[in-house]
């Protein structure tokens, strides 16, 4: 399926995919009525997107709201490419049994203070354009 201006309509399933094969991503947010895209580190769990943020980080006030997650990969003279965008809830994990788990995914920490935090978006809306 296409769009009415001519992009390759992705699968929920497609989109999932693809965002398994990016390290980074950009959360979009709200914080004192100003929008703030910050880039991330995650990972992909099932139906969520997992952020490891440090302590203190500005990224913290995403949590318990609604955000928008994006990453995309596009060929500079636009000939290639795709973009997948997600909005979901955001929480904090606290249960140190999940904690416990989330440890051992593949995410990457940029070591910075003494505790990192985690983040989970739950993929609510998922959507995607691939260039064709």
């Amino acid at each position: 399926m296409y769009d009415s201006v001519g992009l390759q309509v992705l699968s929920r399933e497609e989109c999932l995919r693809l965002l398994g094969t990016m390290a980074v991503g950009r959360l979009v947010y709200t914080d004192q009525a100003l929008p703030v895209v910050h880039p991330v580190v995650y990972v992909v769990d099932g139906e969520s997107v997992v952020l490891r943020v440090p302590e203190g980080s500005s990224t913290l006030v995403a949590r318990d709201t609604i955000v928008a997650f994006q990453i995309d990969e596009v060929a500079a003279d636009l000939s290639r490419g795709w973009s997948v965008m997600a909005v979901g809830h955001v929480s904090e994990v606290d249960d140190e049994v999940v904690l416990a788990r989330l440890r051992e995914l593949p995410l990457a920490s940029r070591g910075v203070g003494q505790r990192d935090r985690y983040l989970v978006v739950a993929l609510e809306v998922l959507s995607g354009r691939r260039i064709p």
